[in-house]
């Protein structure tokens, strides 16, 4: 028997199983509130998107459509979390899932999609660039709070 492998929006319904595997990403990490992740779900302009094998969720990551006053007035996608089930990487889904988030950006009407990561690992930059991304093309700085 093979395996259905679909790629969807998550909603609410999604976000224990979500947050089960955002411990691949940041293993020991707080688990929000059910109140954080109905006002998560219900921020206009955040998607989340999950790649299922059969009725698991193995894949994930968000994306947000932000409106702009440059570029003629054209929004911009910013993708963050993006997460494969440890048993799972290397088999193309967490590109699969990265490409259908820069898809559903542009189809929007983004004129660019900007990915962060806080990875050190040569690796998960060549996966990036796999899917795409220049690494080259801007500089991201970061403030986080203490």
């Amino acid at each position: 028997m093979t395996a259905t492998v679909a790629i969807r929006d998550l909603g609410v319904g999604d976000a224990d199983a979500l947050v089960a595997l955002y411990q691949h990403l940041n293993a020991g990490d707080v688990p929000p509130t059910a109140e954080a992740v109905r006002a998560v779900f219900a921020h206009p302009g955040m998607r989340h998107f999950g790649l299922f094998v059969s009725d698991a969720l193995i894949a994930s990551c968000n994306l947000a459509v932000i409106p702009n006053l440059t570029r003629g007035g054209s929004s911009y996608g910013v993708i963050e979390n993006v997460v494969t089930h440890a048993e799972h990487r290397g088999r193309g889904h967490g590109q699969a899932v990265v490409r259908h988030a820069v898809d559903q950006a542009l189809t929007a009407g983004c004129y660019k999609v900007v990915l962060t990561t806080s990875r050190k690992d040569p690796a998960v930059w060549a996966f990036y660039e796999r899917c795409g991304f220049d690494a080259g093309d801007k500089r991201a700085f970061v403030i986080r709070r203490r």
